[in-house]
């Protein structure tokens, strides 16, 4: 048997795939809300692609009332650096959607582009890395401010440098303690 050749979908998954065949048992709600969450998962990776490109080249927004154009014109104006990979190690590490660390002052702002509910949790774990990476005592701060941008609105934060401190020392922990579970499943 000579076999088609679809090269051009290699990595790809399509969204009736046989690798998440739960669709199989989907009703037509279930099949079109999956459809549209997926849709919007896209969407959101192009805004934030868009606000990358926009912050580093300080395309400031006309309508800054909205989500998108509130995040860049906040990105351009504190002079962040967008899409940054904070890394401790393998372990641990993730991209921050805008960072800035000027005069002491750490700004962290996170874009949500969908309507889960949002926590600052994911912005302190942000700041632990960075404290982490750069080797920066919390304390020493002389502000962690956390932003999230969601709803046409900015909720601000101001983290407390003992809770930053805390998760810093949760992920060296747990660090430790993962590496040592991987030692564990060797040969």
């Amino acid at each position: 048997m000579r076999f088609n050749k679809h090269s051009h979908l290699t990595g790809d998954h399509a969204f009736l795939s046989p690798s998440s065949y739960h669709w199989v048992n989907y009703s037509d709600e279930k099949l079109s809300h999956r459809f549209r969450t997926i849709r919007a998962a896209l969407f959101g990776v192009e805004q934030h692609r868009y606000a990358a490109e926009a912050i580093e080249l300080g395309e400031v927004q006309i309508d800054g009332t909205k989500t998108l154009g509130m995040f860049i014109n906040d990105g351009i104006h504190f002079r962040m650096t967008p899409e940054l990979v904070l890394y401790y190690s393998d372990n641990c590490f993730g991209t921050v959607d805008a960072i800035s660390y000027r005069y002491r002052r750490l700004r962290i702002s996170d874009l949500k582009t969908g309507v889960n509910k949002t926590s600052v949790s994911q912005l302190e774990v942000y700041a632990a890395l960075f404290c982490l990476e750069y080797k920066i005592d919390p304390h020493d701060t002389r502000a962690i401010e956390l932003r999230i941008y969601q709803d046409n609105e900015c909720r601000e934060y101001v983290a407390d440098p003992q809770r930053i401190l805390h998760i810093m020392d949760t992920i060296v922990l747990f660090d430790v303690q993962i590496n040592e579970l991987r030692l564990e499943e060797e040969p």
